[in-house]
């Protein structure tokens, strides 16, 4: 019987943490789904969908020579597998505004209030340490519908952080 997992693997950025990885997991025979793989502050990320017949602790246990090798910390989950149930987002949202610590939590709790699901976030600082700025794209499904959303984060602009809303024009077949 086939499972699947979410891998998450985090360590320090260098040259080849991918190739390693996926070639240990080729070599156990598993079946890759969905990735998604990133450099944040100096760390490579990733979180995959692994499938094959190990368990969790099988599958750490196959990984665990590369993580020691290569420094990465290895966290594994069950989840319910499936390929293909994408769901689009009709909304983007994007944010700038002087960092500081809240600015996450502003804007996401009024989406959540607005049942908006969020599909994905990316923020990055910016500037220079004297004078830091904040940026993050936010990709969702606005059930309410995207000028909801548009009146819903419009007390924030008064707050000094610069919002902006756009539909997501999406072209499916």
């Amino acid at each position: 019987m086939k499972n699947w997992y979410m891998l998450t693997v985090v360590g320090a950025d260098r040259a080849g943490i991918v190739a390693r990885l996926t070639r240990e997991l080729f070599d156990a025979g598993a079946y890759l789904g969905e990735a998604s793989m990133l450099r944040l502050g100096g760390n490579f990320t990733i979180m995959l969908m692994v499938c094959g017949t190990w368990s969790a602790d099988g599958l750490r246990e196959r990984l665990s020579a590369v993580a020691g090798e290569w420094g990465l910390r290895v966290h594994v989950d069950a989840i319910e597998g499936g390929l293909h149930q994408h769901v689009l987002p009709d909304v983007r949202v994007h944010v700038h505004g002087a960092d500081r610590v809240g600015i996450v939590a502003e804007v996401t709790e009024v989406l959540a209030r607005l049942d908006v699901n969020i599909l994905s976030l990316d923020s990055d600082v910016g500037g220079v340490h004297a004078a830091p700025f904040y940026v993050m794209q936010i990709e969702g499904v606005a059930t309410a519908g995207v000028g909801a959303v548009e009146a819903a984060l419009e007390p924030l602009r008064a707050r000094g952080i610069d919002v902006r809303v756009e539909t997501i024009e999406t072209l499916v077949g």
